[in-house]
């Protein structure tokens, strides 16, 4: 079996798209990771999630170390069997929890060590410590662990933590190389970061090639600089990183945001959005986000998206998922409304990761590109 290759099929200008293959199942890319932090993509089952087109999940390192705890999962046969997934599994490092938690953190050349949001217990979380975690829930593609600052931090803030976050990416990927079985199957990313910086990012991009990684990932966007300051970023940053290798934008994002960064030759993406919005009465549709708790949807027996192939919409003419019904589970605090909800948001991502490369492999992305944007306007 292959432990990782990716082959790139088609190309539109910067945009690609190909296969990761690996052991666990091949993915396709452009591709779009649903958010699995605690052991489960929030308010679906792990068929349903398959079933909306996903080829890959994402595991979250922080949260799972804390509860049930990574040797727990271990000791349960991974968190493949754990949850019930048996395709490929992405687990981030863990450095952006710890980032967001920074008023109960503390870091040093060794790692970050924090207090629990949970329990307020204390622990040390270095590159050697994620890496092992990642192994011990038997994630798939590894993440090297690293240090995020924000983007108004100074510059001298932001090449330190890039400096630093170079010196951890070459400790993560021993301590990856010295896992034994689980590095013979599985794969490891390395993570760019330099803010804003062209200069700082270029650096980073230099080191992390030197290292050498499978893939190599786009950190440190996303958090508050607008899309504009974002695609300004990823106008230079995926060309900066190995052709021949995944580029995987983190955290991101928006639907508007992944058609930008496809057209700017990104290959994976991950983001709480499909599921967070489903749960607070958010749906996205090509016309744009529909807000499900306003009253103009409380007679609308029309679907979600009419041009969606979800299971709620297909069956919204039939009952059971029109916007009427959906405003009332969502006003009533349904838990079916979540579900549903959840359910048309991850398809309706993962359907558009399919259009995009289709219209890639077809040499109209700039097409696709635009007019998806002509139609997808305001939230209603």
């Amino acid at each position: 079996m292959t432990r990782f290759a990716f082959s790139i099929h088609a190309t539109c200008g910067p945009a690609r798209t190909g296969a990761i293959e690996m052991e666990r199942g091949t993915i396709r890319t452009p591709a779009f990771m649903p958010v699995g932090t605690a052991g489960t993509v929030k308010a679906l089952r792990p068929a349903e999630v398959a079933a909306s087109g996903a080829d890959i999940i994402l595991g979250n390192t922080y949260h799972l170390m804390l509860r049930p705890g990574a040797e727990r999962v271990a000791r349960l046969g991974g968190l493949h069997a754990f949850m019930g997934w048996d395709r490929p599994i992405l687990t981030d490092s863990g450095g952006y929890q710890v980032m967001s938690l920074s008023d109960l953190t503390k870091r040093s050349e060794e790692g970050v060590s924090f207090k629990s949001h949970l329990d307020g217990s204390r622990h040390l979380l270095s590159p050697e410590r994620s890496i092992e975690i990642q192994r011990l829930l038997g994630s798939n593609i590894v993440m090297a662990f690293d240090e995020l600052v924000p983007t108004t931090s100074t510059r001298e803030v932001q090449a330190a933590a890039m400096e630093r976050s170079m010196r951890w990416a070459r400790r993560s990927r021993a301590a990856f190389e010295g896992g034994g079985a689980h590095a013979e199957h599985n794969a490891i990313f390395g993570i760019q970061q330099g803010a804003l910086d062209e200069s700082l990012r270029h650096a980073s991009a230099g080191a992390l090639i030197d290292i050498g990684f499978d893939g190599y990932a786009i950190g440190g966007l996303a958090v508050g600089e607008g899309q504009e300051a974002m695609f300004a970023c990823l106008d230079y940053a995926p060309g900066q990183l190995p052709a021949d290798r995944p580029r995987y934008l983190m955290g991101v994002g928006k639907p508007d945001d992944i058609v930008g960064a496809v057209e700017r030759g990104v290959d994976m993406f991950d983001c709480v959005m499909p599921t967070r919005s489903g749960r607070t009465g958010q749906a996205f549709t090509r016309e744009g986000p529909l807000n499900l708790r306003n009253a103009r949807h409380a007679e609308d027996t029309g679907p979600l998206d009419p041009s969606c192939p979800c299971p709620v919409c297909a069956v919204a003419v039939a009952g059971g998922g029109s916007r009427a019904y959906l405003h009332h589970l969502v006003r009533s605090q349904e838990i079916l409304g979540a579900m549903l909800m959840t359910q048309h948001n991850v398809w309706f991502y993962e359907t558009l990761m399919a259009d995009l490369r289709a219209a890639i492999v077809e040499g109209r992305l700039t097409v696709f590109a635009n007019d998806f944007r002509a139609r997808y306007t305001r939230p209603t």
